[in-house]
């Protein structure tokens, strides 16, 4: 029944430590983009893919003491942090045993900042269309960002190595 949220303690399990929620929507949009079994439905929300249902399912496992969320005040803004707890990592026995890609994945995802994931996440969302139209896209829907040249062929490396990663 909480299969779904074991699922979510072993990506934070996984990853050690999730500093932002803004990084974890990112980070488990982009899994789920690699094959990963995520289900949490998303949208196209201000910054990139968002889930309503990934928001819910980490606030229950936070109330049912499977996950630790520790509030940091960064002066100019403010960021949650997500831990596994004792609990959790007893809970996680419940979880199935994780595609042996899943940990470099989220490695490689976790060491990148919310911003660069962001970009990457939208353009995923934009995935049916070809390079070109998924930039016209990121470039309307995120036009405050001001994303380079660079980052945008940054991001479609970091797609094409997560898909080969994930791929196995």
């Amino acid at each position: 029944m909480l299969q779904e949220h074991a699922k979510i303690v072993q990506f934070v399990s996984l990853a050690s430590e999730v500093n932002g929620r803004k990084k974890m929507q990112k980070m488990v949009y982009i899994l789920k983009k690699m094959n990963f079994p995520f289900v949490e439905k998303y949208e196209l929300h201000m910054y990139g893919p968002y889930s309503e249902e990934l928001t819910l399912r980490v606030e229950e496992l936070c109330e049912m003491g499977f996950l630790a969320e520790r509030f940091e005040d960064k002066g100019s803004y403010k960021q949650y942090c997500y831990q596994v707890t004792d609990e959790g990592s007893m809970f996680l026995n419940t979880a199935e045993e994780p595609r042996t890609q899943l940990p470099d994945c989220i490695e490689r995802l976790n060491s990148k900042s919310s911003r660069f994931l962001e970009l990457v996440s939208t353009l995923l969302f934009f995935d049916q269309l070809d390079k070109e139209q998924q930039i016209a896209k990121v470039r309307i829907v995120k036009n405050k960002l001001n994303f380079t040249e660079q980052e945008m062929d940054q991001a479609f490396e970091f797609i094409e190595e997560l898909q080969e990663l994930s791929a196995g």
